[in-house]
């Protein structure tokens, strides 16, 4: 069984094709939506998705979220007694959701298409990978978020021909896509974004603001909880000026309240920079597409952060049309890596469907240029697939020598769009021997192979005898060797994950700790006891007290949610 999966800064989701159709597979607690969190325990157990998100407030030091910005890095984040890569704490979020699918298919997940921003570099791809296989999952094909909801969009126009552009701003990431969609061919013409622009840019933004504008002294900057806290109602915030016209940030420690006022105008003002970050990557897939903005039929958005009114007014100025709204732009991008899951198992209801992408970077090697008869200047770059070409492609290009002298040849491949190799990302290298006797005509034809999944293949050539050096570039510094993930995989394998059954049970704890540190008074006297009732039926493993207990501290814990106005924190 293949499904589609979109790991997600804020939250992930797994689907499948079935019957014809893409469907979300609910998790343990019945959403579609699990939080790309991981959190461990006092026991050294590990909580994955909405009990660990409960818990970035009450205990900091022991979860996590947002780590899939540093995908490709070797960055660790020690939770508890253990330090977790990008890879590792991914790789939790995917099996749990494997483990989710499994339970409602009735049969084993072992491969994925798995989503991945557009503008993801070469590491962060293959860190993707890694993850998948440290979830125990085959990943063959990584798919464009962009293109997964064109994927999504083009099955909900089947038959119509259409230009459209996917605006896709997730919790972390920014991606634009321009596609064609004419006789159930979906052409992606060009691809753009911005690794480091998304909704949790949106509430960092806004606690600087709050700082600010409520005169937080700075030592709070320091104090885990305080920041986890006043990111949660900054969080909560933003959410209801989706539906509200203003929203209120209050923090209340000790005797001293903090607050601030927030309006759409407010928060327009504030993100002014961010907003105006989202235009560029736009312009320039505009412009790579050689398409005017009038020629677009619609525009298509995609990702949580889109749900802001003050995004979705933006880019309604922008392209002087409303934006596309028929599916939620927080399942788009799952659907559309479920309808991808049905092309690769070549589900016949898709036979005629077709899909061609593009390479989101450029992808060359470093040369030496020569000025003039006695200046050479060396670390210039050559593109040889340049951004946008429609993949799969094969490029080639010959070099030569810069002196008669020259018995061999680096040849350094890079991968981005500055002038300078220095300011691009070094790929790999590749050695050249060239033989004696013939100078600068010893000329090397360097071809560069790029598939759909994102692996770069590179032969050099002598073209005077024929010799072949291949370069396959799977591996960047700070990723990890096949070795080292066969090393993590067994490692992971001896974490204690909490069981699906339980996880219900561990939420709802989760939820009730972090109301006891919002609550004052009696009422934080009522749910310390409720919490010590629930903990003690817990204990007795009998379903038949577990259960009424549950449901009575469900909804102790839902009553004090709806009231969440009158908590201090609010």
């Amino acid at each position: 069984m293949i499904v589609g999966i979109d790991l997600g800064t804020t939250n992930s989701l797994v689907s499948v094709w079935e019957n014809g159709a893409a469907r979300l597979i609910p998790n343990s607690l019945g959403d579609v939506l699990t939080p790309s969190c991981v959190s461990v325990d006092e026991d050294g157990t590990i909580l994955v998705g909405r009990a660990a998100r409960e818990r970035l407030q009450t205990h900091p030091d022991r979860s996590v979220a947002a780590f899939k910005r540093h995908m490709g890095s070797d960055r660790t984040t020690r939770l508890g007694k253990r330090a977790f890569r990008p890879e590792e704490l991914s790789a939790l979020i995917l099996r749990a959701l494997k483990e989710d699918a499994e339970a409602a298919l009735g049969v084993p997940v072992l491969e994925a298409v798995i989503t991945v921003p557009a503008y993801f570099s070469d590491a962060q791809r293959k860190a993707t990978r890694a993850a998948g296989q440290l979830a125990g999952l085959k990943v063959e094909r990584l798919l464009n978020e962009p293109t997964a909801a064109a994927l999504a969009y083009g099955m909900h126009l089947r038959g119509s021909e259409t230009r459209f552009l996917v605006f896709d701003l997730g919790g972390g990431t920014f991606d634009v896509s321009v596609l064609d969609l004419f006789e159930n061919v979906m052409e992606v013409r060009a691809s753009s974004g911005d690794n480091n622009l998304g909704g949790e840019d949106f509430v960092a933004c806004l606690v600087e603001r709050f700082f600010e504008e409520a005169k937080v002294p700075p030592h709070y900057r320091n104090d885990a909880r305080f920041m986890g806290r006043l990111g949660a109602q900054v969080e909560r915030a933003k959410r209801t000026l989706s539906d509200a016209p203003n929203a209120t940030v209050r923090i209340v420690d000790g005797a001293t309240e903090y607050r601030m006022e927030l309006d759409e105008a407010a928060l327009e003002k504030h993100c002014s920079a961010l907003l105006a970050r989202l235009r560029d990557p736009v312009e320039r897939a505009l412009r790579d597409a050689g398409m005017p903005l009038a020629d677009l039929d619609n525009i298509v958005l995609a990702g949580g952060a889109t749900r802001m009114p003050v995004v979705r007014r933006m880019v309604t100025r922008m392209f002087g049309r409303f934006p596309a709204c028929e599916l939620n732009p927080d399942e788009v991008v799952a659907l559309g890596a479920a309808v991808q899951a049905g092309l690769k198992s070549r589900d016949a209801a898709l036979d005629e469907v077709v899909m061609t992408d593009v390479a989101p970077y450029s992808l060359g090697v470093g040369i030496a240029r020569q000025l003039d008869r006695n200046t050479i200047s060396s670390g210039h770059f050559d593109p040889i697939i340049e951004r946008n070409t429609v993949i799969p492609v094969s490029r080639v290009k010959r070099y030569s020598p810069t002196s008669e002298a020259q018995r061999e040849v680096d040849i350094h491949v890079y991968q981005g769009e500055a002038r300078m190799v220095k300011d691009n990302i070094e790929l790999g290298r590749l050695h050249v021997a060239l033989p004696p006797g013939a100078g600068v005509d010893n000329s090397v034809d360097v071809r560069f192979t790029y598939d759909v999944n994102g692996l770069l293949q590179v032969e050099a050539t002598l073209v005077r005898t024929g010799e072949t050096s291949t370069l396959l570039v799977e591996g960047n510094p700070g990723l990890l060797t096949e070795q080292e993930i066969a090393e993590r995989f067994a490692a992971l394998a001896d974490l204690k994950i909490h069981p699906r059954e339980r996880l219900d049970n561990r939420t709802l704890l989760a939820r009730g700790e972090r109301l006891y540190q919002q609550l004052r008074g009696q009422s934080r006297e009522q749910m310390a006891h409720a919490i010590v009732r629930f903990e003690q039926a817990l204990e007795s493993q009998d379903a038949r007290i577990v259960t009424p207990a549950a449901a009575e501290f469900r909804a102790l814990i839902e009553h004090v949610e709806r009231h969440s106005h009158l908590l201090p924190d609010d």
